[in-house]
């Protein structure tokens, strides 16, 4: 049941960040002004988009896309 919720989370986190346009660190956003709902209710599921390169993440916490999706 959890891997349908993650692979929804991971859609809305990529479309919110394209909308965005945060391709790089120069445009990095925090997931609330992307408009994610509930930032900082998958913490951990964020860092493992870190981990696996589909996100950035700067030293301040805004987040941007590593690569395309």
């Amino acid at each position: 049941m959890a891997v349908p919720a993650l692979l929804l989370r991971r859609k809305i986190i990529v479309d919110r960040l394209t909308e965005c346009n945060a391709f790089s660190e120069e445009n990095a956003v925090t997931m609330q002004a992307a408009g994610v709902f509930n930032p900082n209710g998958f913490k951990r599921f964020n860092r493992f988009l870190v981990y696996k390169g589909i996100l950035g993440v700067t030293s301040d916490g805004r987040y941007y896309l590593k690569q395309p999706v």
